[in-house]
């Protein structure tokens, strides 16, 4: 063990729990992080506060930094020599990226060229990286397997995401590069972002202000724990694809908790955690939105032995108590 692992979005939701993880497993980790303002930076802060007071931190370092920034970058590895790479940087945000395009081309297709071409010049052993579910755009066939057709994206960051499956396949194909893409659906949890449906319910539900239900509270989503997710992501990173005489060692793989959940149905779990009932108003889908995302998982099981053992309720509870903690000291912090 004890390998020097390069986690990039670090100070992010997914990114600080996977970088407490690696050091639960005895690795060193360095994790980068441009601390951008898409989202309050005190949230970002906090959860790389929350890595500095690990039983390991010592073996944690941080450097802010662009990925995009290709001389940082390679500096960076001059100075850590990384042998494993989880790149979880990106912009974030299916609606977001209608109002500014431009933020998710130099993160998501420059950044991911940078690190791609940071692994090929490390010659790491592997990476694993970021996709994401929007992929699969509008399809109507469920639950979503890798071998669907993905080439009707219904967002930029969609596109983006797609655009870095295909620039990661012919990485692995020129250079014989081991690479694993993880197709995430909706992950929630402590430490979670406040632009996603489990944050902006549960504020507004605990504070009394009235919710706005897009789709009418009808779509679904395969909401999956961030524990879960962890456990996925780490035990991938175990298992580099193999390179054969005719096939490039590059596989995208979905993540997920392979049981959708309505809206509505979600909105009622947190007013059972709250003890609260929601003011909804409902509206019509927005723009980039799709009617559900349903993960199947098997060949991730098939790999990993991967099961997603929270369930909605539990994982709700635990992320309003943490919510709930996190906004009294915050406002106490003020």
């Amino acid at each position: 063990m004890n390998e020097r692992i390069l986690v990039t979005g670090a100070a992010g939701f997914i990114g600080m729990h996977v970088a407490m993880a690696l050091l639960d497993r005895g690795h060193r980790v360095v994790g980068v992080d441009n601390l951008n303002d898409y989202y309050p930076v005190s949230l970002k802060k906090a959860r790389l506060g929350e890595i500095t007071r690990h039983p390991q931190a010592a073996h944690f370092k941080f450097a802010r930094a662009d990925i995009a920034d290709q001389d940082r970058m390679l500096e960076l590895h001059r100075e850590h020599d990384f042998t494993r790479i989880v790149h979880l940087a990106a912009q974030a945000g299916v609606r977001y990226s209608i109002e500014n395009p431009l933020a998710y081309a130099r993160s998501n297709l420059v950044g991911m060229t940078v690190i791609l071409e940071l692994a090929r010049r490390a010659q790491v052993s592997h990476m694993v990286y970021a996709s994401s579910s929007s992929v699969y755009g509008g399809n109507s066939k469920v639950p979503y397997s890798e071998t669907d057709r993905v080439d009707s994206p219904v967002s930029f960051y969609a596109a983006t995401k797609l655009a870095n499956e295909a620039m990661a396949h012919s990485y692995s194909h020129l250079y014989r590069l081991p690479l694993t893409g993880l197709r995430f659906f909706t992950v929630y949890g402590p430490w979670g972002r406040p632009d996603m449906a489990p944050w902006l319910f549960t504020e507004a539900i605990a504070a009394g202000r009235p919710i706005k239900v897009f789709g009418h509270g009808k779509p679904r989503r395969d909401f999956t724990y961030i524990d879960d997710i962890v456990r996925g992501v780490v035990d991938v990173l175990d298992l580099p694809p193999p390179a054969t005489v005719d096939g490039d060692p590059h596989r995208v793989l979905n993540i997920g908790n392979n049981e959708p959940v309505s809206v509505d149905d979600f909105i009622a779990t947190i007013e059972c955690t709250l003890g609260r009932r929601a003011e909804r108003i409902p509206m019509a889908m927005q723009p980039g939105d799709v009617e559900i995302t349903f993960a199947d998982v098997s060949r991730l099981q098939a790999l990993t032995d991967f099961r997603p053992n929270t369930a909605l309720a539990d994982g709700m509870a635990k992320f309003a108590a943490w919510y709930l903690n996190y906004a009294d000291s915050d406002s106490n912090s003020d």
